[in-house]
């Protein structure tokens, strides 16, 4: 769904690079009250695995592939503030070096892609945590439903976009209805992504989800026949704990470097549901060329690389180095910023009541 440059005029680009700069400034200081030790190295993870998975779009229906957006998956992950960042991160990465979504549409393709999906998916999934048990598979339904609404959530405001500053003149009932109908499969393609993600790291690392935070109920003991609560149990120390953490991390980043450098090949070429409905519509008809459309990566394919297969498998292992160090260094000066404002050792960094470690 990433937006190109001349679908949405000036002033309505400009307002909405304002909101979407408004809302960074806003998920950057709301980011250090989430990242600890070990989220702070995931959540850069995140960014990498979202960039990876965007690459694999899968067919949907008529000729019309979709891809993950990622916004439920990093919101449930990482957190909803933290979310927002890791999307605008690969968002940022994509528009600079990959030419995929415009630079002047920036901030409708953040208010669309980051914004919107995380703060739907997130308002739904705590909605639905709430009211359900508090187990695995509990979150993992709620996790499928969050991303599954999350997208056609976002065609519907590309849509009011649209409405407002569209550059062609198409009446606003086609769109909305050629959007919605598309995305919402797409949306199961990302509820199932979203969901086998989370179940996954739910299964081998619990205490890494921020959603899942308060999961495991505190553990019992009888004693002379009555229950109690057994005593917390104390963290691991911190140079065990950052093995561990080091180890999920590692297979994490080969995961993403796999997807992007050799299954990226054999993702769906079909456009996907924006691209098609502005063909079918004629939304793209002051389409303008991406500023970026020159850079040795524009897409997805390595420049002066004439085998697809390695230029496109190159191309994506670039782009999840690069997103994996530029957003761990973003959540690694967020984590610090932290540290300073608490004090390190502080309770702010002690696992919370109910929470596994």
């Amino acid at each position: 769904m990433h937006v190109p440059d001349g679908f949405i005029d000036a002033p309505v680009s400009a307002v909405t690079g304002v909101v979407a700069a408004g809302a960074v400034a806003v998920s950057l200081r709301g980011a250090r009250k989430e990242l600890d030790e070990r989220t702070a190295p995931l959540a850069g993870l995140v960014a990498a695995f979202i960039f990876a998975v965007q690459m694999l779009n899968f067919p949907v229906a008529a000729g019309t592939s979709g891809h993950l957006l990622g916004g439920a998956l990093a919101a449930i992950l990482v957190g909803p503030y933290t979310g927002v960042l890791c999307v605008s991160v690969v968002l940022l990465m994509q528009g600079i070096l990959f030419a995929d979504g415009g630079l002047t549409a920036l901030g409708v393709n953040v208010l669309d892609m980051g914004i919107t999906t995380t703060v739907v998916a997130y308002a739904i999934f705590r909605g639905l945590t709430g009211v359900l048990p508090r187990t695995r598979r509990s979150t993992t339904v709620a996790s499928f439903v969050a991303a599954l609404v999350s997208v056609p959530a976002a065609a519907c405001v590309f849509t009011l976009l649209y409405w407002i500053g569209g550059t062609t003149d198409i009446p606003i009932g086609k769109v909305f209805t050629a959007m919605v109908g598309v995305h919402v499969l797409i949306g199961i393609g990302e509820a199932l992504i979203t969901a086998l993600t989370v179940g996954a790291v739910l299964a081998v690392r619990p205490d890494l989800v921020h959603g899942a935070r308060g999961l495991a109920a505190p553990l019992k003991l009888r004693v002379d026949g009555e229950l109690v609560d057994a005593p917390a149990r104390q963290p691991a120390p911190a140079p065990a704990a950052a093995r561990s953490t080091r180890g999920f991390w590692a297979v994490g980043l080969v995961t993403a470097l796999v997807l992007a450098g050799f299954v990226s090949f054999y993702a769906s070429a079909s456009p996907d549901g924006l691209e098609k409905v502005a063909a079918d519509q004629g939304i793209d008809k002051k389409t303008e060329e991406h500023a970026s459309k020159d850079s040795p990566l524009a897409d997805y394919g390595v420049k002066d690389i004439s085998d697809a297969r390695l230029s496109g498998g190159l191309a994506g292992v670039i782009g999840v180095g690069v997103t994996v160090v530029v957003g761990s260094g973003v959540f690694y000066v967020l984590r610090r910023r932290r540290t300073q404002d608490t004090g390190a050792g502080t309770p702010a960094d002690a696992p919370r009541a109910g929470e596994s470690v």
